[in-house]
Parts: C-alpha cells; sequence; structure tokens
C-alpha cells in the first residue's frame, strides 16, 4: 500500500501538478491511500483530481482510498454527486 497526501492548496492553478506527483504512484501497489487532511484551500479542482485518481488506480487494477477529507470538499463532493466515487460519508 503506498500513501499520498494532497497539497494545503489544491485549485485550479495546482491542479495539473498535483496530478503529476500523484499518478505514478497510483500505478503501483495494491491500494493507494490519500490523505486530504493537509487541504485548507481548494475549489473544484480537488474533485477533478480525485476522480482522475480513481481513474488512473482503477485503470491499473489498484484500489484507492481518501482519508482525512476535509467538509469542505466533501461538500463539493456531495454537490457534484460524486460522494461515492470518492468515499465520502452519506451527510446526515
Amino acid at each position: 500500500m503506498s500513501a499520498l497526501s494532497l497539497p494545503a492548496v489544491l485549485t485550479m492553478s495546482e491542479a495539473r501538478a498535483t496530478l503529476a506527483l500523484l499518478e505514478p504512484a497510483l500505478q503501483s501497489g495494491t491500494e493507494t491511500v490519500i490523505d486530504a487532511s493537509a487541504l485548507q484551500a481548494l475549489d473544484t479542482a480537488a474533485i477533478a483530481v480525485l476522480l482522475q485518481c480513481e481513474r488512473v488506480a482503477a485503470a491499473a487494477g489498484r484500489k484507492l482510498k481518501i482519508e482525512g477529507m476535509p467538509p469542505k470538499l466533501a461538500e463539493l463532493a456531495r454537490l457534484y454527486g460524486v460522494e461515492a466515487l470518492l468515499g465520502v460519508a452519506p451527510a446526515a
């Protein structure tokens, strides 16, 4: 299992560079955990990055788990209807 961390800022400006760092690790091992707890500033690009990570992992036959998801990120995932894909717990 490999463990990766998201940066403190993940907006459209950082999305491409963040993906470039994450994608190679998603293709090795059997499961990858992405720690999102450091995220402080984000926009919808963070959702796009995580969805691409999910696609890359699935294409490589790997499992992806996202931990430490900040409330704002979980809220965006629910808003866009992708909470199940990203492992976000249903809203209470």
